[in-house]
């Protein structure tokens, strides 16, 4: 099964880059270029532990559903969130959350499985892995903007 590694340095404390990168809306907002948006299960504010969060999106010109679930959670520490239905064969993607000197380390790790036997597996290697990879990488710095910059106090009440 392929997996994506990304460390994203934040300058924040555990427990906030924890909540902002289970909030939908933050989520939301950092896939703004893809339409995506919350359409059934949580759809405002926090996902916890068990909830489901259904997206729509357009990638790869088409629009696409995907439901998520959050399968284990240790605050504030990591989460993973697994698909439940969607375009992948399989799907997780694990966030770690680690505190370090002036803030707090995001390891994502995105494991994923694509259909359609070995051209799925071409396609997800050889294109797909960047495309999502760069889309991490846009959600982790909308993450660190909200962190770093105090606007995560309206959405958290902290």
């Amino acid at each position: 099964m392929p997996t994506i590694h990304l460390t994203t340095f934040i300058g924040a404390p555990a427990p906030v880059v924890f909540d902002l990168a289970r909030h939908v809306g933050v989520h939301k907002e950092s896939m703004a270029a893809y339409k995506e948006e919350a359409v059934a299960g949580t759809r405002f504010g926090l996902i916890e532990m068990d909830e489901t969060v259904t997206w729509k999106a357009r990638h790869f010109y088409k629009n696409r559903i995907i439901r998520m679930k959050v399968t284990e959670m240790v605050k504030p520490e990591m989460y993973r969130a697994e698909q439940v239905q969607g375009g992948f064969k399989s799907m997780r993607h694990e966030y770690y959350f680690k505190p370090c000197d002036n803030g707090t380390l995001l390891i994502d790790l995105f494991h994923y499985e694509m259909p359609y036997g070995l051209a799925g597996k071409l396609f997800g290697k050889f294109y797909l892995s960047q495309y999502v990879k760069r889309m991490l990488e846009q959600r982790n710095k909308k993450i660190r903007e909200y962190a770093e910059t105090g606007r995560w106090k309206p959405l958290l009440n902290k």
